[in-house]
């Protein structure tokens, strides 16, 4: 009996250029994605700084990079244009949905199965409740038109640490995420409410442990000048370590920024603080056991209101 010949695989290509926040609330309909489609090779078309995550994660089987070629480059556009009809994809998954992506559709000849929101595809969610809302609740929506079910919150399980990175490190232990862009000063709390936060997560018998970036030095600083039973990881922690630091945690506090959308993931007990600035219905972050406080200016909330409303919420189990 001659072989039958096989199916050429499925070829699907999945679009999120960033940022932090929302690509991490991306994962779970990535994973969705990957369920949906077992047996077709998936390509993330991301950002460089997101390359690794599509790499780690296990849901793609490559990554391209978007190098997001400006309007007077006609060499790089056609490159990217020959880049994006060369992977001969059947069906694209827009989680970006701006509009930079709806131009990449009037690239692609033939038009392959578009999911998203640009004028244009097969399956398009243009209902004003995708923006309505928070970005995942929108990835679930457009999801679903295209027959993508069980779309959840990724917990980043395949995301790992070093377990014994931080010798200094004294269970039980709060995290403390003092910075965001530095952009948004809005957005901070300051830093002597910090350090009153820190002082009595002291006399709770907690560790208070900072994390951020090179941006955030002076200011973590400047909360372990003020409280000497904080440990200080400035610079020192990539995001798996951040994530491995989660899942040790009592709890984790800290403004509305990226790497509090990574923690929250995780099922980490987390209490970001939102000013006015700061849009609650889109931005919370997602995770079993997250919850925000939010003021019209962060300069009002007081240490003392946050630590009781932190001894107060739910503990993870």
């Amino acid at each position: 009996m001659p072989e039958q010949p096989q199916q050429p695989r499925e070829r699907i290509l999945v679009i999120k250029l960033g940022a932090l926040g929302d690509f991490i609330q991306a994962l779970g309909p990535m994973k969705a994605i990957r369920a949906h489609h077992p047996g077709a090779h998936i390509t993330l078309f991301t950002t460089r700084p997101y390359a690794g995550f599509g790499k780690e994660c296990g849901y793609f089987d490559s990554v391209i990079l978007d190098h997001k070629p400006k309007w007077y480059q006609p060499r790089s556009w056609l490159a990217l244009r020959a880049m994006l009809n060369q992977g001969r994809f059947t069906r694209v998954y827009d989680l970006q949905n701006n509009d930079r992506t709806a131009f990449y559709l009037k690239l692609f000849s033939p038009k392959p199965e578009w999911v998203g929101a640009a004028k244009g595809a097969s399956h398009r969610n243009n209902s004003p409740e995708r923006t309505a809302g928070h970005a995942f609740d929108g990835h679930v929506q457009t999801l679903a038109l295209a027959g993508v079910q069980n779309v959840a919150i990724d917990r980043l399980e395949w995301m790992q640490g070093t377990p014994d990175k931080f010798p200094a490190l004294q269970p039980p232990y709060v995290l403390l995420v003092p910075g965001c862009a530095p952009s948004r000063p809005e957005k901070r709390w300051p830093r002597e409410q910090y350090a009153a936060l820190a002082q009595g997560l002291i006399a709770d018998g907690l560790q208070p442990v900072l994390i951020g970036t090179q941006d955030e030095a002076e200011t973590n600083q400047f909360i372990v000048n003020s409280c000497a039973g904080c440990l200080n990881l400035t610079g020192e922690t990539a995001l798996r370590d951040i994530v491995s630091l989660a899942r040790g945690a009592m709890g984790t506090i800290g403004n509305d920024t990226g790497p509090i959308h990574l923690i929250a993931a995780t099922g980490c007990r987390t209490l970001a603080l939102f000013s006015g600035h700061s849009n609650a219905i889109k931005h919370t972050p997602q995770g079993a056991h997250a919850s925000i406080m939010q003021v019209p200016n962060l300069q009002d909330l007081s240490a003392k209101d946050v630590l009781t409303r932190f001894r107060s919420s739910s503990s993870p189990p």
